[in-house]
């Protein structure tokens, strides 16, 4: 059941989980890049947010190298990129720290890109969706993969208004990019 936040503007969180990153050896968990698989992922993102008309006003993302390049790679989708902060608070951040940095963004920002880790994204999700249409809160609950968005709506006049129960899981997508000469496979997979 979702608890009404209040009176305002529709706002929406997009919540994106970095790519598929790679594990090279000896290089620190914040340095490790993408895999092939997460730069073919990563684009694809950027395709399914634009599909979904769920382009972001502003992007807040995690310092760490495979969330820096899933954000490059996406936001080379769009004609013009929204700005982004990148903020150390979003690496390996819980609800808490997640929270903190989403309700510090600015009230102009109607629609909010958030793009880290699991499991706190994740968990970030089901503790804000009170509600969801389809069964998207069931697949969050299921798995919330590399490269899955989740799309959280609801109404308030700032960011800080945002709580528990308080948004509606509209939508849970999980896109996938084409490997090379691939052309049976689709490029995203709804669900």
């Amino acid at each position: 059941m979702i608890t009404r936040a209040g009176a305002g503007p529709l706002r929406r969180l997009v919540v994106l989980r970095h790519a598929k990153s790679a594990w090279p050896d000896g290089v620190a968990d914040h340095e490790r890049p993408l895999a092939p698989r997460g730069r073919r992922d990563a684009p694809a993102a950027g395709r399914a947010l634009a599909a979904a008309d769920c382009l972001p006003d502003l992007a807040l993302c995690s310092t760490a190298v495979r969330a820096r390049q899933t954000w490059e790679l996406a936001a080379a989708q769009w004609g013009t990129p929204p700005p982004v902060r990148h903020d150390p608070r979003l690496y390996a951040a819980d609800v808490p720290e997640l929270l903190e940095v989403v309700r510090a963004a600015p009230a102009e920002a109607k629609t909010l890109l958030l793009i880290g880790h699991n499991p706190g994204l994740e968990d970030l999700v089901l503790t804000l969706a009170g509600d969801s249409l389809d069964d998207a809160l069931d697949d969050v609950r299921t798995k919330f993969p590399t490269s899955a968005i989740a799309i959280l709506a609801w109404h308030g006049g700032g960011w800080e208004s945002l709580g528990p129960g308080t948004a509606l899981l509209t939508d849970m997508i999980v896109p996938r990019g084409k490997k090379k000469g691939d052309e049976k496979k689709g490029d995203e997979k709804m669900g």
